[in-house]
């Protein structure tokens, strides 16, 4: 790593407020991560830093250890689990502490049950809340969207992974590089595991084709962060064209992770929103299907809203209809699926069409994209010839921030469980205050009409109740608190943040984009917690100006 790279980030946290997060990425185990970590520990100690090593794994690496010579190491906590003692990071003790910068190794590790958090990325995010930089570690075959392609790279399964956006919110990423070769000889010396493993590691997981097929997917992943960040400032806008993402998911599909991951890359190629959609068929009412498969379907779910999806549920007996009524609706311009079963002699006698038949014949100009089970691109249906231009009336939307369009009047806190129905009026109400009562009774007549559809009150603590508005000029948005949970709605996390969003009709892209905002805004785990403890109106604005504020300094950096 040159010192121009470490000069930046001491710059960076000079001058930030918030702690800031670089990531040494590589490609296997070996590289010189975490000597490159010590290395820069020491450099910013030189420059009157103050550095501490949070957690460093040697693994029994002399030249791994030496390097930790000469910084300070805070302490281990440690835990019983099953009767055998481990050791962890002490987080608690790296925030008392309270560093300037803390050095935190192997940032996807998965914590011992029953301590602060699951995983070690969950407690480097707290580490950053409170102000202190970190620097950690991370092998790319970590990354949740990529789980399927490196198991069909290399044949491994990575048990444990961490969503995309960890690596994507991080202020700085180097690639810490290393010809396959020279690495086969590192671990020939000795350098990265103990001798009696050196010929089996050798003989399997690092063959040069793995290794190489490791280093390629690492020098992709890192090109699309940095194509990622060059465009974000000055295409934001082309993020609410009508080119968004769509998963479709089945409650029962058995390749419903790959499609959300393939769905996720896609997305990020293409600098758009997307969304997972599950459609419920009469006959797959929650008490129409097993406890299994509700339990497969509700982990379903939850991992596309790790992955960044904005998660629907749409009730529909014609689930090929649901799914391109939904395209339209949200702007959609392609849609992932899984390949179907094939349609019984019967049906296909009888001249009917599967689920997916009717996707690709679709007239809506979407792009349709099938994957087998393996996760190749079975079939695809380009969009066709595009139709000549027409005038786009719609005017651009003006990129508001969350905290432009909430006011201490449009936020309510109930402390006492609470039903739906009385949340929802309340916050079109609210969103409406000093509005006429035919708005108000039009907003409330929509947002019932949404949700019947199916319900935008989420498995993962969270609602969007939304509905797009005659009489409308700008976006309105309320905010609820449910400290008590919503008695009515079946989640398996209590609902405690609903977003209610009204926006005019004659704008659908205003709908998107308030949307994503207050998606990212969930995403948010330091503003989620300052939400969540939030006891009056005042509080929680004061919470959405700070995560606001903090959005805008990381742009500007």
């Amino acid at each position: 790593m040159s010192d121009g790279a470490a000069n930046s980030f001491l710059h960076l946290i000079r001058r930030a407020q918030r702690g800031r997060l670089k990531v040494y990425l590589g490609y296997c185990a070996g590289v010189g991560k975490t000597c490159q970590m010590l290395q820069e520990g020491h450099r910013l100690k030189a420059d009157g830093v103050d550095v501490v090593v949070g957690l460093v794994e040697t693994h029994g690496r002399e030249d791994t250890a030496k390097l930790v010579e000469g910084l300070e190491v805070l302490p281990r906590a440690r835990q019983e689990y099953r009767g055998v003692a481990l050791e962890e990071m002490d987080t608690a003790a790296v925030l008392a502490r309270k560093p300037q910068v803390a050095l935190i190794d192997e940032l996807a590790h998965t914590n011992v049950p029953g301590g602060r958090n699951l995983k070690r990325y969950e407690d480097v995010q707290d580490i950053l809340d409170a102000g202190i930089h970190v620097i950690t570690t991370l092998n790319v075959q970590h990354l949740e969207s990529l789980y399927n392609t490196v198991e069909s790279a290399v044949n491994v399964k990575v048990r444990e992974r961490l969503p995309d956006s960890v690596l994507g919110g991080a202020d700085q990423i180097v690639n810490i590089d290393l010809s396959t070769e020279d690495l086969q000889r590192r671990l020939q010396e000795g350098k990265i595991y103990p001798r009696e493993r050196i010929e089996t590691a050798l003989g399997n997981f690092f063959i040069r084709s793995n290794l190489e097929q490791l280093r390629e997917i690492t020098l992709r992943e890192l090109a699309s962060q940095i194509d990622l960040r060059r465009r974000e400032p000055e295409s934001e806008e082309a993020t609410f064209a009508a080119d968004q993402v769509l998963v479709s998911l089945s409650s029962r599909g058995p390749n419903s992770e790959m499609l959300l991951r393939y769905a996720s890359r896609l997305a990020g190629r293409l600098n758009r929103n997307w969304y997972a959609l599950y459609v419920q068929t009469p006959s797959e009412e929650p008490v129409a299907i097993d406890a299994a498969t509700q339990r497969m379907l509700a982990g379903t779910l939850t991992l596309a809203k790790q992955l960044g999806a904005m998660v629907f549920t749409y009730k529909g007996e014609d689930v090929a209809d649901t799914i391109l009524r939904f395209a339209r609706e949200y702007r959609v311009g392609h849609i992932v699926v899984g390949h179907p079963a094939p349609l019984p002699l019967r049906k296909r006698l009888l001249g009917q069409q599967g689920v997916v038949d009717r996707l690709v014949n679709n007239d809506d100009g979407i792009t349709v994209v099938v994957l087998g089970a393996k996760g190749e691109r079975a079939a695809t249906a380009p969009a066709p010839a595009p139709a000549p231009p027409q005038v786009n009336t719609e005017p651009a939307p003006s990129m508001p921030q969350l905290a432009d369009l909430l006011s201490a009047e449009r936020i309510i806190v109930w402390d006492e469980p609470v039903l739906k129905e009385e949340v929802l009026n309340a916050l079109a109400n609210a969103a409406l205050k000093h509005a006429d009562s035919g708005l108000i009774a039009q907003a409330t007549r929509k947002i019932w009409e949404r949700e019947q559809q199916g319900s935008t009150f989420f498995n993962e603590g969270v609602a969007f109740p939304h509905a797009r508005m005659d009489g409308m000029d700008t976006p309105r948005v309320a905010l609820g608190l449910t400290h008590a949970g919503i008695v009515d709605v079946a989640t398996e996390k209590p609902v405690e943040l609903v977003f209610l969003i009204l926006t005019p009709i004659q704008s659908p892209s205003a709908q998107l984009q308030v949307l994503a905002l207050a998606s990212r805004a969930v995403q948010n785990r330091s503003l989620v917690n300052g939400l969540k403890t939030a006891a009056t109106p005042e509080q929680v604005i004061h919470a959405i100006q700070a995560w606001s504020e903090q959005q805008q300094n990381n742009a500007q950096d």
